[in-house]
Formats: C-alpha cells, structure tokens, sequence
C-alpha cells in the first residue's frame, strides 16, 4: 500500500511541476524499470555467485536486507532527479509549442548528456570503490547501487523519455487519421 501511494505522490509532484500528468507517469514507468532491474540483478549476483565468474566480480548470495532496501530508495530517488533534469530541459527546449516531437526530445537529452555522464561516472566510481573494497555490511549496498546508477542514467533517456512521446502523442496519431 505504502508503495502505491507513493507512486501516486510522485506523480502527483510532477503533474504539478510539469502541468501535465504524463511526465509523472513516464517518470514512475521509468522508477519501476529500475527497480525491476536492480532487483533482478540481485537475483542473477546470487545465482552467480557460486561460479568462477562470479567469484571474480566479487558476488555474493546477496539476500534483501536493510541496507539493500536503502540502496533501493536510494536507486528511486537517484533515478528520479536525473529524469526531473531530462523533463526540464524538454519542457525548456519545447516551450509554448504544444506537440512534443522526437526532435525537441533528441535536443533536449543531447543538451543534458555531458550533465548526465559526469554525474553518473561520479557516482560510479564511488559506489565501485564502496563495492570492491568497502566491507561486508555494505557490499550489498553497493551493488545495487552499482547497477542502479548505470539503469537509472540510461532509464532517464531511453525509458522515461520514450514513454513520455508515446503518451504526449499517443491521442494525436489516432484523431490525426480520421
């Protein structure tokens, strides 16, 4: 229930950021992706554990555990912010027209890519140092935000930012043909 509510609150807070209802519902698509995929990354990091494979990328049988839901929430509100850059810039970029095209889109992100880069090979780094040589209590921790930075920059882009042309557009390509 808790989790409902709070999607519900997040997109809430964009419809009224963005006056208009599907940059939150393209923001929370692209949340539930990130989270999916952090979650099954966890899932494969345990399955693989056992292998030599997985012995070299230092995984272990990772259980959810307090600091991996923290690093969830941390996933969420991490890939939240970068696509609330993303959305301003195209609601920059788009002005007072009223269509959103693949263009204002491709700008838009063009625009906020050296942003994005930059903060995410940060925050990589980081959360690799934390990974490799961070201790027990928090490896797990570190993996999912490991690859939570790398889903949630390019869940921004390719996810968040498709999502919401589809929604934008999605009346317009059916009236337009009758």
């Amino acid at each position: 229930m808790a989790i409902i509510v709070s999607l519900l609150a997040i997109v809430g807070y964009i419809w009224f950021r963005f006056q208009r209802i599907t940059f939150g519902v393209a923001a929370v698509v692209a949340l539930i992706h990130d989270v999916l995929i952090v979650l099954g990354m966890v899932a494969l990091a345990s399955l693989a554990s056992g292998t030599p494979f997985g012995k070299f990328l230092l995984l272990n049988d990772f259980r959810i555990n307090l600091p991996m839901v923290a690093a969830f929430l941390t996933v969420v509100g991490y890939s939240l912010n970068d696509t609330i850059v993303v959305f301003d810039r195209i609601r920059e970029v788009r002005g007072k027209n009223p269509d959103l095209t693949e263009a204002i889109v491709n700008t838009s992100l063009n625009q906020t890519l050296s942003r994005t880069l930059l903060t995410s090979l940060t925050t990589f780094i980081v959360v690799m140092i934390l990974y490799v040589i961070g201790g027990e209590g928090i490896h797990g921790f570190a993996f999912c935000l490991t690859v939570g930075v790398l889903v949630g920059t390019y869940s921004s882009m390719y996810v968040a930012s498709p999502v919401l042309i589809w929604l934008m557009n999605y009346g317009r390509s059916e009236n337009a043909g009758t």
